[in-house]
């Protein structure tokens, strides 16, 4: 079984090749387009998707060592995403489906995401929870087989990297500002600056009301001290992410504890937050949790999780048809 997987659904254009279960090859174009905006401009994305596609899926194939009548079948990201994003990736994936005459596959990104556990060892046993994080999401899942996940816990408004990117524009940092939040606060003293919990019932999340109380916190210190951003950016960077860590990891723990589930996995954009990556192993280890965290390339949007996805799903029998079509929201 040979996959060639499409990734399309933001702005990161990607496709990657395997083989029986084995990536042979992961390539992503970024859009540097969007830095002067701010963030994603969903039309320059599209348009970035069309440029990109054909020879990231050229260059994938190339790095497999192989060429396209060596396919079985085509994956694509379905949902959820920019609807223009993944008009591009769906109809190329059709279009070539249908012309080299074999089976297509559609995934969901999400689900893709908590499967790139699944790319190397060591793989998490199931039934396990997985803390999917990203600009769009922010979800705990408990995941009791490849194909069958349950959200038990979700945000009911932001996610937590747009708090990360907006608190990252309020602090006048270039985007993409999450992965800059990361770096400054390296160096910085996370309990410089108390910043407030949000209180949510079950295993859900809220970050609405704290951008919010973020921004007043600097409009204030402002007003008292106008370089204040300046003078004290590590220190406010630090403490913006320590208490944004701790928000996602009290209800994890409360997740883990109320299940008995010991096998702990984080996934999504946010996952590559070394803050993050780093309480977790160390939570984990005093809690006596199995933690999985994956490597960098496999955190962010990337094809090699919708090939993975794409496996599982091909091993079930589980193919599209050509009447199928992207979607922007998409349940579970």
């Amino acid at each position: 079984m040979t996959i060639l997987a499409i990734e399309s659904s933001c702005d990161e254009t990607s496709a990657a090749v395997l083989r029986d279960g084995r990536i042979l090859s992961n390539v992503v174009a970024t859009q540097a387009i969007h830095r002067k905006y701010g963030g994603v401009v969903p039309e320059l994305a599209s348009r970035a998707h069309q440029q990109h596609i054909v020879p990231v899926v050229a260059q994938s194939l190339a790095d497999a060592g192989l060429a396209q009548q060596d396919l079985t079948a085509i994956a694509f990201t379905r949902g959820p995403g920019l609807l223009g994003a993944l008009l591009v990736g769906t109809s190329f994936a059709k279009a070539m489906a249908l012309g080299l005459g074999i089976q297509l596959i559609d995934v969901h990104h999400m689900q893709a995401h908590v499967l790139a556990h699944f790319i190397e060892k060591p793989h998490p046993v199931f039934p396990f929870l997985c803390l999917t994080v990203s600009g769009g999401h922010t979800q705990i899942v408990r995941v009791n087989d490849y194909l069958e996940m349950e959200i038990i816990g979700q945000t009911q408004d932001d996610a937590v990297g747009e708090a990360f990117d907006k608190a990252a524009k309020l602090l006048e940092l270039p985007y993409p500002g999450g992965p800059l939040i990361d770096k400054h606060a390296e160096t910085g003293n996370p309990h410089r600056f108390a910043l407030p919990d949000v209180e949510m019932p079950g295993y859900d999340y809220s970050f609405s009301g704290f951008k919010t109380a973020f921004l007043y916190f600097l409009r204030n210190e402002k007003a008292r001290n106008p370089n204040f951003m300046a003078e004290n950016l590590n220190d406010i960077c630090a403490s913006l992410q320590f208490a944004l860590v701790r928000i996602l990891l009290k209800k994890l723990k409360k997740a883990a504890q109320d299940t008995g589930i010991r096998e702990i996995a984080i996934a999504g954009g946010v996952s590559a937050n070394r803050g993050l990556r780093d309480t977790l192993a160390k939570e984990g280890t005093e809690r006596g949790w199995n933690v999985y965290i994956p490597k960098f390339e496999y955190c962010t949007d990337n094809a090699a999780m919708i090939a993975m996805a794409a496996y599982y799903k091909a091993l079930r029998g589980d193919f599209a048809d050509q009447s199928v079509s992207a979607m922007p929201r998409m349940d579970w």
